[in-house]
């Protein structure tokens, strides 16, 4: 009998030690902070500089948003799970949680291939740049890519959904994912994996082959380059996105290869932070730090929002 909708799952999290719990959240707190913040300041620095209404930097500012969405997914409830000390998440919450992971998960695998694409256009066809990354072709890619994900998280969230669980199960993770309540359903669960699999395969699988094409035509075209200087120059462009790609996907299925082979709940648990709170953390620091436009764009918002509000205070203080 199917007792899904009456029950609550058990969210372990990444440590059950009484002593940790002050630790983590001061922890994981002020990572979601510096994420959020950081992440907020690259998307107004690109609004507000003119010089970076480019497709490079419309993809920049929409991982960004997807990377505050993505941990936003997560984090909120593991800081309430360590400051209640309730490990309990309603059935309704872990599918929307399910529901969210999936399509932002999917998204930034997306962005990334298509910044590997914008990367590629503009090292290997540099005289129709403009033409070949029209702002119809960034919006359609955006749009197409929103559509896809959503309906694959439907798709996962109802498969989810068709599972039964004989009782309250305790799910040895920080947040409800597809994987892990299949393992702990009590029901058939072929169907779901061989679906996870297959989308993971067809979405997952032609993003990362789509990166490493790209990257492989740059290297490629940076390779035919007469002088060394200019090679340096040219690959500089591109260190930052392969950093962030390096980071992404090596965690990524360093989490779920090892799940599989090494069937360690709690390690999968501690790598899975790598991905869903380290790597958006860090986005804005690889991004600004490499970028002299970015920097400088940076530099002025702040600039100007200073000046903004110490005349706001000097207008108050002399009322």
């Amino acid at each position: 009998m199917n007792d899904s909708q009456i029950i609550e799952f058990l969210l372990l999290g990444i440590s059950e030690d009484p002593s940790l719990q002050p630790l983590l959240y001061g922890l994981f707190l002020s990572m979601y902070l510096l994420t959020v913040l950081g992440n907020l300041l690259i998307i107004l620095a690109a609004i507000s500089d003119p010089r970076l209404h480019t497709p490079m930097y419309f993809f920049l500012s929409n991982l960004s948003l997807v990377d505050v969405c993505f941990t936003s997914t997560t984090v909120p409830k593991m800081l309430l799970s360590l400051h209640t000390h309730s490990r309990a998440i309603s059935y309704a919450g872990c599918i929307i949680q399910i529901y969210f992971f999936t399509l932002f998960i999917g998204l930034d695998a997306f962005l990334l291939v298509v910044m590997a694409y914008d990367r590629f256009v503009a090292i290997c066809h540099l005289l129709r740049y403009a033409i070949i990354m029209s702002p119809r072709l960034c919006v359609l890619l955006m749009l197409g890519s929103w559509v896809t994900r959503t309906l694959n998280s439907l798709l996962q969230s109802l498969l989810v959904q068709r599972l039964s669980f004989c009782k309250a199960p305790e799910i040895p993770h920080f947040f409800c994912e597809p994987n892990q309540l299949a393992h702990v359903s009590c029901s058939d669960t072929s169907l779901n994996r061989i679906a996870l699999y297959c989308v993971a395969g067809l979405l997952g699988g032609s993003s990362l082959v789509g990166i490493l094409y790209s990257y492989y035509k740059i290297v490629s075209s940076i390779r035919a380059m007469s002088t060394a200087q200019g090679r340096y120059k040219t690959f500089s462009t591109c260190a930052s996105h392969l950093s962030v790609v390096s980071l992404f996907y090596g965690t990524l299925l360093g989490v779920y290869f090892s799940s599989e082979v090494i069937q360690n709940p709690h390690s999968s648990t501690t790598a899975s932070v790598m991905y869903t709170v380290v790597t958006p953390m860090l986005n804005p620091f690889i991004y600004s730090l490499r970028n002299k436009d970015l920097k400088r764009a940076l530099a002025m918002f702040l600039e100007k929002e200073t000046r903004q509000v110490l005349t706001v205070l000097g207008v108050r203080k002399g009322i």
